[in-house]
């Protein structure tokens, strides 16, 4: 089974740049060791099960609550059975037929 979890956290009530603290959340994402790509809006973590994707968001969250009093989580997931290497094919196919034009 492939989940893929794309979720954006962010503390609240923070004066200035967030980026510090958004930053400690990148962190415990890279740190996982799941497949994991981050932009501008969102981090996306491939796993194999919801447990072990939402441990990661679960300790990420808690990477930001640990310095702010208030935090924002939005998520969104895939969760597809028979697939793995989503992270990566989902983008591939686009741009395979991106190149055909």
């Amino acid at each position: 089974m492939s989940v893929l979890v794309a979720f954006s956290v962010a503390p609240s009530g923070v004066e200035g740049s967030v980026a510090d603290i958004v930053a400690e959340a990148v962190r415990v994402v890279r740190e996982s060791g799941l497949p994991n790509r981050t932009d501008a809006m969102f981090t996306t973590i491939e796993g194999e099960s919801w447990d072990e994707v939402m441990d990661v968001v679960q300790r990420a969250t808690d990477a930001v609550r640990a310095r702010s009093s208030r935090v924002s989580l939005v998520l969104k997931a895939d969760i597809r059975e028979g697939v793995s290497g989503a992270l990566e094919s989902k983008v591939a196919r686009i741009e395979e037929r991106l190149s055909g034009d």
